[in-house]
């Protein structure tokens, strides 16, 4: 009988679908593809479209409405969501604690409304016995604000010359396996893995970016083809399945102005993913010299789809100044703001994004952006490794799964009590390749909702109508199917509104006259 596996949980940040090379991306991520193709992925599952909501699902197995998480970390009492991971519910490394492992935590929180006083929504108080990392959500990977250690503010240590956010992520959760295995070699442990990478702003050391120089001029529209049809080939897309439309707000590569300047935004993005991969490997390399990877359940996933918003300009999705911004960098130098054709990003003294252009690349074949309950904002690669349990499958699982189902699933395998009544259900059958029972899955965010059953997933924009589409027929979401269907919309939408009621989803209409009533500035990452 296998020994109870340490548990290493690995999540990233706005990653796209289609950006890691075994999920058809031309991005360099040789150890996610190792794992990947030697372990389970997962071809259909979800995340919440948005990263504090996600966060929240995947520390407790509940939906964020539930836990206070709705939307981010802003309180919006009493209309809305407190935006503070609610004392009533329990973590995962509250419960696996309970039943005897270690806690760690590297990273990115971003589940607490007060991120400056230590309280109760903060790691090292719901769970985690030793943290590093940041209780903000997004910043510089130069100067990360909220940089914490235990309850510590270590802002200053990002000063140290070489300091870059995604390498000290990475270096310190490899400390923290190596000094468990030194102080309890006998025990199992959890390890939370979160990183930044790849959300903006683009910040990227130079070698990195220079791997990548020239791997974008074909520009987007050519590389989402390319990526549709290695899509195909790794067998997570069915052959039969149409690339989605380029986005009508996005022009076609051929017509598109300062193309050296937007290869550049694309080739940062992928030096961001790239650096987060290597860190990731450093990892595995700990694990094995150790003689842990064996018997370790390594799961990878990211928060949410690629990210469209914009910053500097007036384009949809605008972003004004964020708030997590430093206002020079570590030299003095001033910190050039914004997605301007004049500056090149990557360097510690731009702030910007890679936006609508090449989100739609990142989250290929799929429509939206995170943010958005379409494939394309809630669409996540899922990758499961473990050898000791598992084998090396090398194999693709198909069945629709999605946030909720993970605490369910590091429990089972760590034969730990659930502690309380869960919305999700166990994937252990699923990962040994055995039938499991059909579940249905609910989405919402800021109004943006969504409910699939089997083939069927019906979907749609805040204040606009429900669409449906047959996924069997294409995950794409290219044939609206509602006209023809009005009893099965009205009865997957009647199933909606009970999820709703039921998860104490509040109306978006509600929370947007609160913020008009109060003048109060909507909250960002």
């Amino acid at each position: 009988m296998t020994a109870r596996p340490d548990i290493v949980l690995v999540l990233a940040d706005d990653l796209g679908f289609s950006d890691l090379g075994c999920y058809g991306g031309e991005i360099e991520t040789p150890n996610l593809d190792r794992l990947g193709r030697a372990g389970v992925r997962f071809t259909q599952f979800y995340n919440s479209p948005r990263c504090s909501p996600s966060r929240a699902s995947l520390l407790t197995g509940s939906h964020p409405h539930q836990v206070g998480v709705g939307i981010l970390t802003g309180d919006e009492r009493p209309d809305g969501y407190p935006g503070d991971l609610s004392r009533d519910s329990v973590t995962a490394a509250e419960a696996l604690r309970g039943a005897g492992y270690r806690t760690y935590m590297s990273g990115k929180w971003h589940v607490a409304a007060d991120m400056t006083a230590p309280n109760g929504s903060w790691p090292t108080r719901r769970g985690f016995e030793r943290f590093y990392g940041t209780i903000d959500g997004a910043g510089s990977y130069y100067q990360p604000v909220t940089l914490t250690r235990g309850e510590q503010d270590i802002e200053h240590e990002a000063r140290a010359p070489g300091f870059f956010y995604t390498d000290a992520i990475s270096d310190n959760a490899a400390g923290f396996v190596t000094g468990h295995v030194a102080e309890r070699p006998g025990a199992p442990f959890f390890l939370y893995l979160a990183y930044t990478a790849p959300h903006w702003p683009l910040h990227a050391p130079e070698e990195d970016v220079a791997r990548y120089r020239g791997r974008y001029d074909a520009g987007w529209d050519r590389l989402r083809a390319e990526r549709l049809r290695r899509l195909k080939e790794e067998g997570v897309l069915a052959p039969s399945w149409d690339l989605s439309d380029r986005d009508p707000l996005v022009p076609a590569w051929a017509e598109a102005e300062h193309k050296e300047w937007q290869a550049r935004r694309m080739e940062v993005y992928a030096a961001q993913v790239t650096r987060m991969d290597a860190g990731i490997g450093r990892l595995l390399d700990t694990l094995e010299r150790l003689g842990r990877l064996e018997n370790t359940l390594f799961v990878f996933l990211a928060d949410n789809g690629g990210c469209a918003e914009e910053m500097g300009d007036d384009r949809p999705g605008f972003i004004p100044r964020h708030p997590t911004m430093p206002a020079s960098t570590r030299s003095g130098d001033p910190i050039r703001y914004g997605n301007d054709p004049a500056i090149m990003p990557g360097p510690e003294d731009t702030f910007a994004s890679y936006g609508r252009n090449w989100a739609g690349l990142s989250n290929a074949p799929f429509r939206e952006y995170k943010h958005w309950v379409h494939e394309g904002g809630i669409s996540t690669p899922f990758i499961v490794h473990w050898p000791a349990a598992l084998g090396s499958p090398g194999r693709l699982c198909t069945a629709p799964r999605q946030l909720v189902d993970v605490l369910p699933t590091l429990l089972d395998v760590a034969g730990a009590a659930t502690g309380e009544s869960r919305e999700g259900a166990s994937l252990l059958d699923l990962l040994h390749g055995r039938e499991a029972p059909e579940r249905t899955l609910f989405w919402e965010h800021e109004g943006n909702a969504g409910v699939r059953r089997g083939r069927w997933k019906l979907v749609r924009k805040h204040a606009r109508p429900w669409e449906l589409y047959d996924m069997t027929g294409g995950r794409t979401e290219l044939h609206d199917l509602a006209a023809g269907h009005p009893d099965l919309v009205a009865d997957l939408s009647a199933a909606y509104d009970r999820w709703a009621e039921r998860c104490g989803v509040i109306p978006r209409d509600r929370i947007l006259d609160f913020y008009r009533r109060t003048g109060r500035p909507m909250p960002l990452e």
